[in-house]
């Protein structure tokens, strides 16, 4: 993929200086109608985002006050143009100081934000053109805007789709800001669109009103992460194309005027410490990633001189949390300040604007150990009668937010006790609206009653909810419920060369009966390698689980992403039937 580097100004770190801490003003913990009312407010203190490169230089320092006037400024060029209140805007988003500028002059205008993913986790340019067209086109945008870094593309993505503007940051900036009045915004407005980091071929996306997205911000920033008087800073990689991105790091510290250190998501595997670095340079006291960055920055070399005890609240979420990888984290950087209390565990999802709940705070990771064949056959989680038993284990993820509901509950709809496995419902003050556009989408999933079917599997354990798969990707062979994700684990700890997101399971219709396979990620080219590998992988799935796979061997890299990091075993499913992983190997049932 022929990306051009993000060009920066010229700028002088030693004059420089980035945005302080501490705001200077009485913390507020997001209690306002709308997200232009807590930029008000915001403004009037000395905290904002500080935009940093991939080598972490300092290349933006953005006060919450220089924001807003920039805002409000953004906002009157798409009015100007003949952009209407409720008129969606798309903006691919980098993470610097122009996504800021430009989605909070949406939220100003009564403009609704549609955030896009970078090309950083597709499979190639026209993949990528094709999913971002279809987001556009879903969204019924009115204006794109895309940045410098893929410019070039410009005409490949909006090409016949009829738009009042497409261009760059700066070609948007040099519109003239016309002398006309901002509208009123209020709390039943729409806020922005996120789309699902899975969307493909039939993109949705969540509408997250002003009402419901505060809700949830206040919730986060109040109960769930319990934000101190002063003291507290955010580092950030995570893609603001990203609920947990664009909610956790970026509008719910603005909204309890939190000072955020930036940097770029395209950046971060390739320098993974730079995060690290940053929180030790800055004082940071809250960032979160999901379990692969704590395992890139384990595995890479770091800075002797890291400093991590400022770090409170280390926080997972965005994928199944592997305990397995935390351990390892922490032993790295224990040496380097870190405490293993601070990992938060916590649950979410887009359709929840973000957050559902989160752990006890100060108190690490809590797991449960359950036998395997109980959870498999009968559905229900507990403790093994012995160690040498098959056993899974899970972490426990918290109690709902204040305000909040949640239920697990059987097929019948009939509320579930402890230790029971069924689908997590909830409900309450952040859930979306709707899926834009899509009221059939939006009837499969929320009820009459505002109970929200997520989708995922899980279990209640004293108050705290434990998740354990998606639904749709559950594998049923012979009455036993086999959840891929333990395939999967078993696969990348027991096998040394393996590493987290380098094995994908999933099931194919066969013969009418349902054959498991496991694409695997492999380095080698030796072929005793490479067959040892094959060969130890199926024995592993045979013993450990009692279930025959077929295991194919695929490409480094090859394995499909969402473009916030997760593996994506439909796509991988996709991937296989379709023939991508030609030369085709040769399955068999091991």
């Amino acid at each position: 993929m022929n990306v051009m580097n993000s060009a920066s100004s010229p700028l002088n770190e030693e004059t420089l200086q980035p945005v302080p801490t501490n705001s200077g003003q009485p913390r507020r913990y997001g209690d306002f109608p709308t997200f232009p009312a807590a930029l008000d407010y915001a403004a009037q203190g000395e905290a904002g985002f500080n935009i940093y490169s991939g080598k972490g230089v300092l290349l933006e320092a953005l006060p919450y006050k220089k924001l807003r006037e920039q805002a409000i400024e953004t906002g009157l060029r798409f009015l100007g143009m003949g952009l209407q209140p409720g008129d969606r805007v798309a903006i691919v988003a980098e993470s610097d100081g122009d996504f800021a500028r430009i989605f909070f002059g949406c939220q100003y205008a009564g403009l609704v934000s549609a955030p896009l993913p970078l090309p950083v986790a597709f499979a190639g340019k026209e993949a990528y053109l094709a999913t971002l067209r279809g987001m556009i086109t879903s969204s019924g945008a009115s204006a794109v805007i895309i940045p410098q870094i893929i410019e070039g593309w410009t005409n490949d993505i909006v090409s016949g789709l009829g738009l009042i503007f497409a261009g760059s940051p700066a070609e948007l900036m040099a519109r003239p800001v016309p002398d006309i009045a901002l509208p009123d915004v209020g709390p039943d407005a729409l806020s922005y669109l996120q789309f699902s980091s899975g969307s493909t071929r039939f993109p949705m996306g969540v509408c997250v009103s002003q009402r419901s997205g505060m809700a949830n911000v206040a919730a986060i920033a109040h109960d769930g992460l319990q934000v101190t008087e002063t003291g507290d800073r955010c580092v950030s990689w995570l893609p603001l194309y990203h609920d947990m991105g664009l909610v956790g790091f970026f509008l719910t510290p603005m909204t309890c005027q939190l000072t955020v250190d930036l940097l770029p998501t395209r950046e971060f595997a390739r320098r993974p410490h730079v995060w690290l670095d940053l929180i030790s340079r800055n004082r940071g006291t809250l960032a979160y990633s999901p379990s692969f960055g704590y395992e890139l920055c384990a595995r890479r070399p770091a800075s002797a001189e890291l400093d991590l005890s400022s770090w409170r609240i280390a926080g997972i979420g965005g994928d199944m949390i592997r305990p397995h990888i935390l351990e390892e984290f922490a032993e790295r950087f224990e040496s380097s300040g870190f405490s293993k209390n601070a990992f938060e565990a916590s649950y979410g999802m887009a359709e929840a604007t973000l957050a559902i709940s989160f752990a006890p705070l100060n108190s690490g990771i809590q797991t449960d150990t359950v036998d395997l064949a109980a959870l498999e056959s009968k559905g229900v989680a507990v403790a093994p009668t012995s160690p040498d038993v098959p056993s899974r284990t899970f972490v426990l993820c918290g109690k709902v937010l204040p305000g909040h509901g949640l239920e697990v509950r059987n097929s019948e709809g009939t509320v579930l006790g402890d230790r029971q496995v069924g689908t997590i419902f909830v409900s309450g003050p952040s859930l979306m609206n709707g899926y834009f556009r899509r009221p059939d989408a939006t009837e499969e999933v929320l009820d009459s009653h505002g109970w929200l079917n997520t989708g995922d599997l899980g279990y209640m354990l004293n108050g705290q909810i434990v998740v354990t798969g998606r639904a749709k990707d559950l594998i049923i062979i012979n009455g036993r419920n086999i959840w891929p994700q333990d395939l999967e684990w078993s696969a990348e700890t027991a096998i040394s060369s393996l590493r987290s997101r380098d094995v994908a399971v999933f099931s194919l219709e066969k013969d009418q009966q349902e054959e498991v396979v496991a694409l695997i990620q492999c380095r080698a080219t030796d072929p005793d390698t490479r067959e040892g590998l094959r060969s130890e992988a199926a024995s592993l799935f045979r013993r450990l689980h009692g279930v025959d796979v077929s295991v194919v061997l695929v490409p480094p890299h090859a394995l499909p992403q969402t473009s916030s990091g997760k593996l994506t075993r439909a796509k991988a499913r996709t991937m296989f039937l379709s023939g991508a992983f030609a030369p085709q190997p040769e399955v068999e049932p091991a």
